[in-house]
């Protein structure tokens, strides 16, 4: 997917993953820039470089998911 694929999916509000269903792309309440978070560990990482426009990953490896990912109770 490319930057402006997953920004529409996000505002969209679909479940746009990272590698596996386990990182979610998600844009922060307020936040202007998405960021890709860990279910498991609730680390963030940002969408992109600080350029806002390199993507941290590979387009290949985003893709929307089928919305039956399990939640981790934090």
């Amino acid at each position: 997917m490319t930057l402006a694929e997953i920004l529409r999916a996000v505002d969209e509000g679909l479940p746009v993953h990272w590698q596996n269903p386990g990182y979610l792309v998600e844009r922060p309440v307020g936040g202007d820039a998405c960021v890709i978070r860990s279910l498991c560990t609730g680390h963030c990482i940002g969408l992109t470089w600080a350029d806002g426009v390199t993507l941290n990953g590979k387009e290949e490896e985003f893709f929307v998911g089928d919305g039956t990912t399990l939640l981790p109770v934090m």
